[in-house]
């Protein structure tokens, strides 16, 4: 067993002179080596690190001609130390000549550079051309949009999000649902298609709905002032001609009419404005 490993380290750091150097540790190792092809799997707390990826999980094998591929299982994390992509799952595979990681179970990926965070079943993340397509039970969260679908596809170079299946995208309290949307992530601009649907609230019209009422109850008290205030006056310049005996009469008058307003149920400016007040 001793020979066997000695020999698959051997052959395993040979063929790297020749592309990328892999760097890996774990608790244990197996692995067989052939004419065409060789594999080594790494079990316990296994760790590798190519030029642009690192991985860690419960067990990864190396297989393929040139150790091209590279397969994770169990509580598998990393990060592609070239597009600064983050991300979590259930299991992987990576393809070392293509550049194309498949992530399945319970994934969630990040672009740390972007503030874009998507969870999914299942993403396929190419490297080369910088697209993740993300597939069952989606959720894509980026500035103030919470996007949702069955299918989706995110252009990271471009920071454009296509949706598909029962497609919806919500910011803050506004709502777009339909077959397809397009989300321009730095502009903000959606395009939606088919079967249209959607929810919108305009805060400025809500805002303006709301001081309408204090305006008209400002006018009304406005109006009751002033008219007080004229008949202050009046009354004022009539006692200043009234003989001591009419003076009495008006004081006495004036007295009686205070009594009979205490006895009175308050204004209608009063009632409209505490019923407003309910009303909101």
């Amino acid at each position: 067993m001793k020979k066997l490993l000695a020999i698959l380290f051997i052959f395993f750091t040979v063929t790297l002179l020749f592309s990328e150097q892999i760097l890996f540790s774990a608790n244990s190792m197996k692995g067989k080596s052939g004419d065409t092809s060789s594999s080594t799997r790494l079990i316990g707390n296994a760790y590798i690190k190519t030029e642009t990826m690192e991985i860690k999980a419960e067990e990864i094998e190396l297989s393929g001609q040139d150790y091209r591929n590279i397969t994770a299982t169990g509580s598998v994390s990393g990060i592609n130390t070239e597009s600064h992509m983050e991300f979590t799952c259930d299991s992987m595979k990576y393809d070392r000549e293509t550049k194309i990681a498949t992530l399945e179970g319970n994934v969630n990926l990040v672009d740390k550079d972007n503030d874009v965070k998507a969870q999914a079943q299942i993403i396929e993340y190419n490297q080369e051309s910088d697209i993740a397509v993300l597939q069952i039970k989606i959720n894509l969260t980026q500035k103030e949009n919470v996007c949702s679908g069955a299918y989706a596809v995110y252009h990271k170079k471009e920071q454009v999000l296509e949706l598909s299946g029962n497609a919806q995208i919500k910011q803050k309290e506004d709502l777009f649902r339909a077959q397809y949307i397009t989300l321009d992530m730095d502009t903000q601009d959606i395009i939606l298609g088919g079967n249209v649907k959607g929810t919108v609230k305009d805060s400025k019209s809500l805002s303006e709905d709301n001081s309408q009422p204090k305006t008209a109850e400002n006018k009304k008290e406005n109006n009751k002032t002033d008219n007080q205030e004229s008949s202050e006056i009046e009354k004022s310049d009539l006692e200043e001609g009234e003989s001591p005996q009419n003076q009495e009469n008006t004081q006495s008058q004036t007295v009686t009419e205070q009594e009979n307003q205490s006895d009175k149920s308050p204004d209608n400016s009063e009632i409209v404005k505490k019923f407003k007040l309910f009303g909101n």
